[in-house]
């Protein structure tokens, strides 16, 4: 069989191993699989550096399915090429318990890199994935030893370059200057409910090439020639990341549906199954067919990866021997563990009534892990000078070929890819899933920052890191009414209670500088899921522990900062996180001068607590203290788990004004006044 034949086999296999599973599963979106199978063969089965035997071999090639409705043309290809996805699981397509889900996700498939579907964040992770390809190369390749050399593939569709997470996180790829990321555009001009000239008609390429891209075009999508080439060409733009268009048709071969949306997302139907299969010569019956002679070409793949890492795992063991300290530190973070001796020595912060904002306490911390945790890498949305969520010293993550001379703002240290510190501009959406994208690559403990309420700007990347159980890191300053001024556009009110919803995500909001430690050492050893930590713009005081229980109690969510308040029953127990923390101090103060014996609760983490064992949660909340009241500005939503019927929430079920934060934090009841009023209609007179 000529070559071409077997390729033009391969494509079918591919295209009608899609459209049985979507139709055997009554749902399912045909029209991308059956177009951009010709790209994604020619791509997967002559450029693409992978291992089917191991997926997660981290030197391999990445392919990020943005477009990830198509889900059935990635697990066509998986299965075809040898990955451990068997026929059973694509016949088994969007049913309960299968690894072939409706869109892709990554903590489930092997082979699956990003998790995708909410359009723009593949690509959007890709640019992540690009950063710590180049950063990694930076700071481990040696002469004659290209430890981290790989490529990072994105398919994108229409519908991705429309969302506007795309066109931040590629103007940044282009200003970056990642020439390993190249983005394949299957350009079918086809969205769910008609065709793009309803409401995208703008020149595409124009655009990327503004952006800083190269960009090709082919016309034709069946031409496998001309598709490669324009590949081959990409690999070699290393200065450019570059889109590639391919001009397509989606729904290709189905007679009665090619070309139009009714091809997009709802199978075909028995009759036009048929017709495809008839007008492209495959056979009707059996579905789920696989060529015999179709499957060992497909399957080559497997033989090539294997002896692609064993010569990646020979290059590593040479490199070994030259540069020791590289590979060990290499391997250690290959696997995401942490040094020894990380945690140890933290600073301490004195009791001081004036106190110190928890950002600037974050500060703090954050150079430390920097010094000890060389993988540590992130920024900030245009805020490092207000989020103190800087690596100082520890140079900016630019290309080596941008221009440097008359900057401002640069934090110090190298200016290329060795860099630490990434400059995300005003992007808050991209930030949220580039950082995904360098936490899914690995070797890197990646962290985004913005103030608290812009958190609603990237939330669909917040709660894509928490499906993915990502360990993405969120930093995110100025909580509530105290940031004063700046008004209620600034002031996070519903936020607390929006990213507590978030399952899968851990929200940590510390009450003082000695809590923050404490919460960073939480968020770096919070493997298996995102973290949020939710800190102040304004001083608080920063408790004397020598008076207080140790701040390493927020390792449970919530602890008794006065436990000999335990000795007896209390007559009530103040609840509060955060800044609030000092509030209920002063308001247990005012009570005990009335003779009520109250227990103060620290509570910076609801995750955390609920995670104990009850007879330590009962502890901290005894069952049979009805007076419990929880302090916190934000909205009251979710408290009463933790107060019970008897208690009282002082919260904030409306938005802030704008005028200076104690003002606010006085006229909006947040006072040790008001908290021990509150508590007072509660309890017994004395």
């Amino acid at each position: 069989m000529a070559l071409s034949d077997l390729d033009r086999l391969s494509v079918n296999t591919i295209r009608f191993l899609s459209v049985d599973a979507i139709q055997k599963a009554n749902s399912g979106h045909p029209g991308l699989p059956m177009g951009a199978a010709p790209m994604a063969y020619c791509l997967w089965s002559r450029f693409l550096k992978h291992n089917p035997s191991n997926p997660t071999w981290f030197d391999r090639d990445r392919f990020v399915l943005s477009a990830g409705h198509g889900s059935m043309l990635l697990y066509s290809l998986l299965h075809l090429t040898g990955y451990p996805l068997p026929l059973e699981e694509i016949k088994n397509f969007r049913q309960w318990g299968s690894l072939t889900p409706g869109h892709p996700e990554s903590h489930l498939t092997a082979g699956v890199e990003t998790t995708t579907g909410p359009l723009g964040q593949g690509i959007s992770n890709g640019v992540g994935l690009a950063i710590a390809e180049a950063h990694l190369a930076a700071r481990f390749n040696r002469p004659g030893f290209k430890i981290i050399d790989h490529y990072t593939y994105v398919l994108v569709g229409d519908g991705d370059l429309m969302e506007g997470v795309s066109a931040e996180a590629c103007s940044l790829a282009g200003h970056l200057r990642l020439g390993k990321l190249i983005a394949l555009y299957d350009d079918n001009r086809i969205c769910l409910s008609g065709s793009t000239c309803l409401s995208f008609t703008e020149n595409v390429e124009a655009r990327f090439r503004a952006l800083g891209w190269d960009v090709q075009q082919v016309p034709d999508g069946e031409n496998l020639e001309e598709i490669g080439k324009a590949i081959e060409r990409a690999r070699e733009k290393t200065e450019q990341p570059s889109l590639i268009m391919v001009r397509t048709t989606i729904g290709f071969g189905a007679p009665g549906k090619q070309g139009t949306f009714e091809a997009h997302g709802s199978p075909l139907g028995p009759e036009e199954v048929r017709s495809a299969k008839q007008l492209l010569g495959w056979p009707v019956e059996p579905d789920f067919h696989i060529p015999a002679e179709a499957l060992p070409h497909l399957r080559s793949g497997v033989e090539k990866g294997s002896q692609w890492e064993e010569t990646w795992t020979r290059l590593l063991e040479n490199y070994e021997k030259s540069y020791s300290e590289e590979a060990a530190e290499l391997r250690r973070v290959m696997c995401g563990a942490l040094p020894e001796r990380w945690d140890q020595d933290w600073p301490v912060f004195p009791a001081d009534p004036k106190g110190l904002a928890t950002r600037k306490a974050s500060e703090t911390v954050m150079q430390t892990l920097a010094a000890r945790l060389p993988e540590f890498m992130g920024g900030a949305a245009d805020l490092n000078p207000s989020t103190f969520t800087w690596l100082k010293g520890r140079g900016d993550f630019q290309s080596p070929h941008q221009p440097k001379e008359g900057v401002q703002g640069a934090v110090g240290g190298a200016w290329d890819y060795h860099g630490r510190n990434i400059h995300f501009g005003v992007r808050e959406h991209a930030m949220g899933a580039i950082v995904n994208g360098l936490a899914l690559h690995g070797g890197i403990l990646p962290f985004g920052s913005t103030f608290l309420v812009f958190s609603d700007y990237m939330r669909p990347a917040l709660r894509l890191s928490a499906i993915m159980r990502l360990r993405s890191l969120w930093i995110f300053t100025h909580d509530g009414i105290g940031v004063g001024e700046d008004g209620p556009t600034h002031q996070a009110v519903e936020h607390y209670a929006a990213l507590r919803a978030i399952p899968d995500l851990l929200f940590l909001r510390p009450g003082d500088a000695n809590e923050t430690i404490w919460a960073w050492k939480a968020a770096v050893e919070n493997a298996h899921r995102p973290t949020v930590l939710a800190l102040t713009r304004q001083n608080v005081p920063t408790l004397d522990r020598t008076r207080f229980s140790s701040a390493a109690g927020l390792l449970r969510g919530a602890y008794v900062l006065n436990p000999e308040s335990l000795g007896g029953r209390p007559d009530a127990v103040l609840i509060a996180s955060g800044s609030e923390v000092s509030v209920i101090v002063g308001a247990e103060k005012l009570l005990a001068e009335k003779g009520y014996r109250v227990a103060l609760v620290s509570m910076p983490s609801w995750e955390l607590f609920r995670e104990q064992t009850q007879e330590y949660r009962d502890q901290v909340l005894p069952p049979d203290v009805p007076v419990k009241i929880a302090v916190e500005t934000g909205i009251s939503q979710g408290w009463h788990e933790w107060v019970g019927p008897g208690g009282a929430v002082v919260a904030l079920d409306r938005y802030g004004l704008s005028a200076p934060g104690p003002k606010l934090m006085k006229e909006f009841g947040f006072t040790a006044e008001n908290v021990a009023s509150v508590a007072l209609a509660l309890l017994p007179a004395r």
